[in-house]
């Protein structure tokens, strides 16, 4: 697997800087695309995928260890960063890149996602979500406005707009509510965001409905209407099949406008990965890479490796002989497992390493290919390591 930090030099030279918002797309093989979006910090060579630092920061991680293993853009999440350490903390060190240390783009969540898994602990009006909070129980409310405004405070490259995200089993009359209520909330945040949001600083709108495919197709008609910057699917691996995800993705992504930057929000195992650069994403987040490594899963070329099994107490292998990572370079499964069963949190740090740089490198293989004509060639190598029967589209 290709290092993703050689890969983007050699995309990066000879750029000239464009304002905040444009965004090229530099190549497509069917519905399949690369792409350049340049956002306050600088340029994002897509497809990408992002590393998920819900208050700030990759677990474990120092920023600079993310440049190195090639993360262009890293996620907070406004929920979390508004109760701790609060969004005025932030806005007072100087917002978040300068707080944590990352200097290149920054896309956050609205936090509606977490505030709707509150159940029993909100409560959701046409204006906006009243909630307790799963810290300490004190009663906040959210709006459309407030969560820019947040974001503002956070100075985010990519702020998201508050949407309505209903359960994966939710019925047809709770998708067409959540839909409905996502419009509304959409309109207003497009009428906000010059008054709120710092010049630079890019807004994005979320298209809803479930797995319905004609209740999709006609929301994207609507959030697509709106001068937003970019558009992204919410609501997706939310408790779904993955079956009616792949499909979803496939059907509705490569109707999204093309001269703007299509996202995916949440999905992160290599096959939602696959499916999602098949039918043209660019961009895609998951805590699922850093998450599954500190609980002991590891992901490979060869498929997942459960770091606890007994089996490998001796081995001296590396995780992935095929990878490029500092983890892998310099350490055995048997040392791993080691540090694991001792609860040592050196552990958590070199699994999550070697995770990031696996997904990472997997998505820059894939962008590189795509730039230089080879992408059904490439891809088919990983469908047949990762992928469904059907196989790329």
């Amino acid at each position: 697997m290709i290092d993703p930090r050689t890969e983007l030099s050699c995309e990066r030279t000879d750029l000239a800087a464009l304002d905040p918002g444009c965004f090229e797309v530099l190549a497509e093989d069917g519905p399949a695309r690369a792409g350049r979006l340049w956002t306050a910090h600088g340029p994002v060579d897509t497809p990408c995928f992002m590393p998920v630092g819900t208050y700030g920061a990759i677990k474990g991680l120092d920023p600079r260890e993310l440049e190195a293993m090639g993360a262009q853009v890293i996620l907070g999440n406004a929920y979390h960063l508004a109760h701790r350490p609060g969004a005025a903390v932030v806005a007072g060190q100087g917002g978040l890149h300068r707080f944590g240390g990352w200097h290149r783009p920054i896309l956050t969540d609205s936090g509606g996602f977490q505030v709707f898994s509150l159940r029993g602990l909100q409560r959701i009006d046409d204006d906006g979500v009243d909630y307790r909070t799963h810290f300490d129980g004190s009663a906040h409310r959210m709006t459309p406005e407030s969560v820019l405004t947040v974001q503002a405070q956070l100075g985010s490259d990519i702020c998201m707009v508050l949407d309505h995200c209903p359960p994966g089993d939710g019925s047809p009359a709770q998708i067409r509510v959540a839909v409905d209520r996502t419009t509304r909330w959409a309109e207003r945040a497009t009428l906000a965001r010059s008054r709120i949001l710092t010049p630079g600083q890019l807004c994005f709108g979320i298209v809803q409905g479930g797995v319905d495919l004609e209740l999709r197709r006609e929301h994207l008609a609507a959030i697509a209407a709106l001068p937003f910057d970019g558009l992204a699917l919410g609501g997706l691996s939310v408790g779904e099949p993955p079956a009616s995800m792949h499909a979803t993705m496939r059907a509705i992504a490569p109707m999204m406008p093309r001269e703007r930057p299509r996202y995916v929000m949440g999905i992160g195992m290599p096959i939602d990965l696959l499916v999602a650069i098949d039918s043209g994403v660019d961009m895609f987040d998951c805590v699922l890479p850093s998450r599954n490594a500190r609980n002991g899963q590891l992901f490979t070329s060869a498929g997942k490796v459960n770091i606890k099994r007994a089996e490998h107490r001796e081995d001296r292998r590396p995780v992935d002989e095929d990878c490029g990572c500092s983890t892998c370079a310099r350490f055995s499964r048997a040392y791993l497992r080691h540090l694991h069963a001792q609860g040592d949190p050196l552990y958590g740090r070199l699994a999550t390493v070697h995770n990031l740089h696996f997904f990472l490198a997997l998505v820059a293989q894939l962008r590189l290919a795509l730039r230089r004509g080879r992408y059904r060639e490439v891809a088919a190598a990983f469908w047949t390591r990762f992928g469904e029967a059907a196989g790329p589209g």
